[in-house]
C-alpha cells in the first residue's frame, strides 16, 4: 500500500501525524457521546432511548440477592450460609444439567471432541460442588443447631434437580418420583427425566456409531430401569481400549464423571455425620443412614468392570 493509499484509508478524523493513532476527530466524537450512568454496557434495543444494559440488570442481581430469606429468629448469624451454600448447588445442578443434555446431544451426533471437553467442564464443577462442602463444615454442630428446628420439613432430601442428575445418568427410581406431590412442577420435570435415555444409552448409540458391536438388547433395553453389568458389552468396552485411542478417552472421562459423583455423595455423608452425627435428617430422612446406602454404586459398571482386564 501507498504512502497516499494509506493516509485515503485512514479513519475519518485521524492525523497522520499522531503517534497514538487518535487524531482530533475521535477526540470530538468521544467529546460529543451522552453520559452513562456507571456500570452501564450495551444499549438495550427496546425500551426507552438512553437505556443500557447494565451488569446488574443483565444478571438480575437485585432479584437474586433478595432470595436470601432466613427464617430464624435473630436471625441466627450461620442461617445464611446455609442458606447461600444450598441454593448455590441448585445453580450448580442447573448447570450440570444443561451440560449433560448438551453430551447426549453431541453423542448421539457422534461428536467425540466436543463431547469430551463438555464432560471436562461439567468434572471441573464436581470439584466445585466437593470444595463448597469445605466451606459448610466450617459451621459447627452447634451453630447449625441455633436454627436447625426452623427448618420443619425442608430437606436437601427434596432437591428435584439432584434426583433429575441421578435419572439422567441412570440412577432412576419411581419411588423419588413418588415423594413429590402431584401439584409441583418438579414432579413433571421427574418424569420426563424418568421416561428418557440417560447419558449411557446415548454413548452406547455412540459405539455402535463408531462400528462396535453393541449388543441390540443394550440398544433397545427399558430406559426406565437401572443400568446392569452386561458381560457382552464389557467384550466390547475392552477392545475399545486396546485399539480405540479416542473413544477410549471418552470412556476415561464417563469414569471420571462416575468417579467425581461418588466422591461428591462420600464428602456428603462425612459431612452430615459431623454436623448432625446418627440424628434423622430434616424432612423425615433418615439422615446420614440412608445417605451411606448410596455409596458405591457405580453409574456406569460396565467401564469399572473391565479393569481387571485391560
Amino acid at each position: 500500500m501507498t504512502e497516499e493509499e494509506r493516509i485515503t484509508d485512514a479513519p475519518e478524523g485521524a492525523e497522520s501525524g499522531s503517534g497514538n493513532g487518535a487524531g482530533a476527530g475521535s477526540r470530538e466524537r468521544a467529546d460529543s457521546e451522552p453520559d452513562r450512568p456507571y456500570g452501564a454496557g450495551t444499549q438495550v434495543q427496546e425500551g426507552p432511548p438512553g437505556s443500557y444494559l447494565t451488569y446488574a440488570g443483565y444478571l438480575k442481581i437485585d432479584e437474586l440477592l433478595s432470595l436470601q430469606q432466613p427464617v430464624s429468629d435473630g436471625p441466627e448469624h450461620d442461617e445464611m450460609l446455609f442458606i447461600i451454600i444450598h441454593q448455590v448447588y441448585e445453580l450448580w445442578f442447573k448447570e450440570v444439567l444443561h451440560e449433560v443434555d448438551y453430551v447426549v446431544k453431541l453423542l448421539r451426533a457422534d461428536d467425540l471432541a466436543r463431547a469430551q471437553h463438555t464432560l471436562k467442564r461439567i468434572l471441573t464443577i464436581l470439584k466445585v460442588l466437593v470444595a463448597q462442602l469445605d466451606i459448610l463444615e466450617t459451621m459447627t454442630p452447634v451453630e447449625f443447631l441455633t436454627f436447625r428446628e426452623r427448618l420443619e420439613e425442608a430437606s436437601g432430601f427434596q432437591s428435584h434437580q439432584f434426583r433429575e442428575l441421578e435419572f439422567v445418568l441412570g440412577a432412576k427410581s419411581q419411588w423419588a418420583i413418588s415423594r413429590y406431590p402431584e401439584h409441583e412442577p418438579a414432579l413433571k420435570r421427574l418424569r420426563q427425566r424418568y421416561e428418557e435415555p440417560t447419558l449411557w444409552d446415548a454413548f452406547l448409540h455412540c459405539l455402535t456409531g463408531e462400528g462396535y458391536p453393541v449388543p441390540r438388547e443394550l440398544l433397545e433395553r427399558d430406559v426406565t430401569q437401572r443400568i446392569e453389568p452386561s458381560p457382552e458389552l464389557q467384550e466390547v468396552l475392552v477392545n475399545v481400549y486396546r485399539r480405540d485411542p479416542a473413544l477410549s478417552e471418552l470412556c476415561e472421562r464417563l469414569v471420571d464423571l462416575d468417579e467425581g459423583l461418588q466422591e461428591w455423595r462420600y464428602r456428603h455423608v462425612k459431612m452430615v455425620e459431623r454436623t448432625i452425627g446418627t440424628k434423622p435428617g430434616s424432612g423425615g430422612s433418615a439422615g446420614a443412614d440412608y445417605l451411606r446406602k448410596t455409596l458405591f454404586k457405580p453409574a456406569f459398571p460396565d467401564l469399572w468392570g473391565i479393569r481387571a482386564r485391560l
